[in-house]
């Protein structure tokens, strides 16, 4: 099995996410906005969904998608060491724009 990161490297994966992000998705519908074969579709959302990211339903005679946040949180969790490091940079930077004279040209 791909490690999360391998599985959200490749771009229609996360792609797929993005839009789930707003609810609930057929397979016609993402195939639809992806622009891809529903054969390309279903390959991707079946890794996506073999590694946790995605769940399934079944609804009538559709099958719906959605995102699963938990192998998310743990990607989170991976990068919070990470995000100190550039979010002190922004400190840095907000602090030196702080600093900076105002232009009176430019308000």
């Amino acid at each position: 099995m791909e490690s999360a990161f391998e599985v959200i490297a490749e771009p229609t994966r996360r792609r797929i996410l993005d839009l789930l992000l707003a609810g609930e998705l057929g397979v016609g519908e993402l195939v639809g906005e992806l622009a891809m074969s529903q054969p390309a579709v279903s390959r991707h959302l079946r890794v996506l969904r073999e590694a946790g990211f995605v769940s399934s339903r079944t609804a009538a005679q559709r099958r719906l998608y959605s995102i699963n946040a938990a192998p998310l949180a743990e990607l989170d969790s991976w990068l919070e060491p990470y995000r100190r490091l550039w979010a002190g940079s922004l400190d840095r930077l907000s602090a030196r724009l702080d600093s900076m004279p105002a232009d009176p040209d430019h308000r």
